[in-house]
């Protein structure tokens, strides 16, 4: 019988290899490898080079146990990264240093620059002297002066709208700042002033000009900012869209006359391609209704897969699409599509070396995780060039699967189904619906911790896309805006009967799991049937009203997602929020939620708690003390495989082993 992927290999026994990046020169890739020590409990990440074959891995930071962020200098000679590593013989762990390591010559590498508060988004300048980076910057604290010791928290004022941020906590006019630092003496300057956050800076080609991404909104709208490279923070700052926009990945053209880039002129959860002329500012739109989506990143959790230009107007990106991931080529004049390739897998970022030949990828799938991909454009050949996990997952292997589709209407609806490794059809398994966030996310052929280990434990889980899902186009995308627990709903016990019907499928044993938005999905499904026989509820939005007041995006993504603020729309709110039909529901439910989590407040599961006891409703409340909203994906790592076991006992104890 093959061994289960436990919540504890699961946390502790993977590496990751992720943001990997190219050599100018093509021969070598640079990446970042993170793992958790079993013993200590600590994550720790280094930096690794190996060659574009993969062979020669070899280990580049040795101190310090934060280290990623590693970036090419444009000669190849030397390599930029952030780490937590001693500085002035004390480590301070919440300070970060960006340091710059010669290759060829030995030595350690050589701080450049310091902040109290994390670095990120390294970007050489061209010619090599500059480094462009973002940190956080405090107007009321810009020296970034420690609080005196035993000093109570200072009280907490505010004014504006968006003055906390789940994963970050309360901001008030704290934001992310493009900085510039000279590699050669240290020096450095704000380039940013006005207090809003700016991600990942992009070089002009000529070294006068950074691109960033500056969110407005609590980072449901954004637009590109243009910032002078050579100013005091003082310069005059070029906005590129309209405020209500979205900005996603976006690319200089190699005379730096243009800049193509992915976003839309409002929120519509779907990107399409714009080209953006330096000289006059004038926008034109390439695309309408982009038939996949154009990789973008998230602000301290991933960069975006910015596009490459090939030449002059042809221009390679990472496109999603249908739960999978593909290279594909647009004519920035025309606007047309070329497909390169494409993968029953999710991949992660785009770099290339000078001559455009090798793409380096992050790559995970349904058979695995944690590996680099490189693809040979010229050969059309990949080649996945680590093999950190294989020897786990050959003792303990992942689920089986197989994809299927349900029509309903006018749309079909791709959905996956796992399977234990060593699935016998012959016998009858318990089954548990799982249903992604969002609700413009997406599941598709990725690896997800919490499917592995239930399926690996001796259950069937079914995970879909239904109609509001991403990487389908803008029309399936916008399903879902104003009918939360409407035609989604549907669409998804449509899935489960159609799992139902195969001899295998116990349709007295079905269980369902949500987290965020799934975590709406799974409150309000217990109140419309009873069945299920057990619910795992993770980060719910259960009262749709008093979310739209608490979550730091409510008063925002509320408008979009639901047609307008609660006292303009009071029986929308009222017919579509679990909380009206709690009552109602008789399923034995987990309510699992992080106690720091400003996204779907702690008081959501509290609402839902307090509703379900009262209903004479079986029910637990699990409450991670610190945990934002993403506690599953950074938390501590005790939390993590605790949320996993918790939620695997609950399943097994409710709906039972196979028969």
């Amino acid at each position: 019988m093959a061994r289960p992927l436990s919540p504890e290999t699961l946390v502790y026994g993977f590496s990751t290899a992720g943001d990997p990046q190219v050599s100018p020169d093509g021969t070598r890739v640079l990446y970042t490898l993170a793992r958790v020590d079993r013993e200590s409990k600590k994550p720790d990440s280094q930096l690794w080079v190996r060659d574009i074959d993969g062979g020669n891995p070899r280990r580049l930071t040795q101190a310090g146990e934060r280290n990623g962020g590693g970036r090419w200098s444009p000669d190849g000679g030397r390599i930029a990264f952030v780490s937590n590593r001693v500085a002035g013989g004390n480590l301070q762990s919440k300070r970060s240093g960006l340091f710059v390591l010669a290759l060829g010559e030995g030595g350690e590498a050589r701080e450049v620059t310091r902040h109290n508060g994390p670095i990120g988004d390294l970007a050489w300048s061209p010619d090599g002297a500059r480094i462009a980076y973002t940190a956080l910057y405090d107007p009321e604290n810009p020296d970034e002066a420690d609080r005196p010791e035993g000093a109570p928290p200072p009280v907490r004022v505010t004014r504006r709208i968006d003055y906390k941020q789940d994963n970050r906590g309360y901001l008030h006019d704290t934001r992310t700042h493009v900085f510039v630092v000279d590699v050669a003496s240290g020096e450095r300057r704000r380039l940013t002033e006005d207090a809003a956050d700016h991600n990942f800076p992009q070089w002009s080609p000529d070294g006068k000009w950074l691109a960033a991404q500056r969110p407005n909104h609590n980072g449901m709208q954004s637009q590109l900012v243009l910032i002078p490279a050579d100013g005091d923070g003082a310069g005059e700052v070029t906005a590129i869209g309209p405020e209500e926009g979205t900005v996603g990945v976006w690319s200089w053209s190699p005379a730096g006359d243009r800049i193509l880039f992915a976003g839309d002129t409002r929120q519509t959860y779907q990107s399409d391609f714009f080209v953006y002329t330096v000289a006059d500012g004038a926008i034109r739109r390439l695309t309408d209704d982009l038939p996949s989506l154009p990789e973008a990143g998230f602000p301290t959790i991933s960069s975006p897969a910015q596009p490459v230009w090939l030449d002059d107007r042809q221009v390679l990106f990472h496109a999603l699409r249908a739960g999978g991931s593909a290279l594909q080529v647009i004519d920035a004049e025309t606007g047309s599509l070329e497909p390169v390739k494409g993968w029953q897998a999710m991949h992660a970022g785009l770099s290339v070396d000078a001559e455009r030949r090798y793409v380096a990828q992050a790559q995970a799938s349904l058979e695995g995780l944690g590996e680099i991909v490189v693809t040979d454009l010229r050969s059309d050949e990949s080649r996945v060039i680590t093999e950190y996990n294989r020897a786990v997952l050959a003792e303990q292997p992942p689920a089986g699967w197989e994809r299927f589709d349900v029509r309903r209407g006018d749309f079909t609806i791709e959905a996956w189904l796992l399977k234990p490794p060593d699935f016998d059809p012959a016998r009858r398994y318990p089954v548990i619906l799982d249903v992604h966030g969002g609700p413009n996310g997406f599941y598709g052929y990725g690896f997800n911790p919490i499917q592995q280990s239930l399926a690996t434990a001796g259950f069937l889980v079914v995970f879909s896309n239904p109609r509001g899902s991403g990487s389908y186009g803008r029309n399936f995308t916008q399903q879902v805006l104003g009918d939360w627990g409407g035609e989604d709903f549907k669409d998804l016990m449509a899935v489960v009967d159609a799992v139902l019907e195969r001899p295998y499928a116990d349709g007295d044993r079905t269980g369902i799991f949500g987290y965020s938005y799934g975590g709406y999905m799974t409150s309000w499904t217990i109140g419309q049937t009873d069945r299920f026989k057990a619910a795992v509820c993770g980060a719910p939005c259960f009262d749709l009203e008093s979310f739209y007041g608490t979550s730091d995006i409510g008063h925002t993504f509320g408008k979009n997602q639901f047609g307008g603020p609660p006292h303009e729309r009071q029986d929308w709110y009222a017919a579509h929020s679990p909380s009206k039909f709690a009552h109602r529901a008789t399923t034995p439910t987990l309510i699992v939620h992080g106690e720091a989590d400003e996204r779907c407040p702690i008081g959501q599961g509290e609402q839902m708690f307090i509703a379900l006891k009262e209903a004479g409703c079986e029910v637990e409340f699990a409450r991670y003390p610190g945990g934002s909203h993403l506690f599953l994906r950074g938390g501590p790592p005790e939390h993590r495989e605790d949320f996993l076991e918790r939620t695997l006992a609950w399943f097994k104890d409710h709906l039972g082993e196979p028969a």
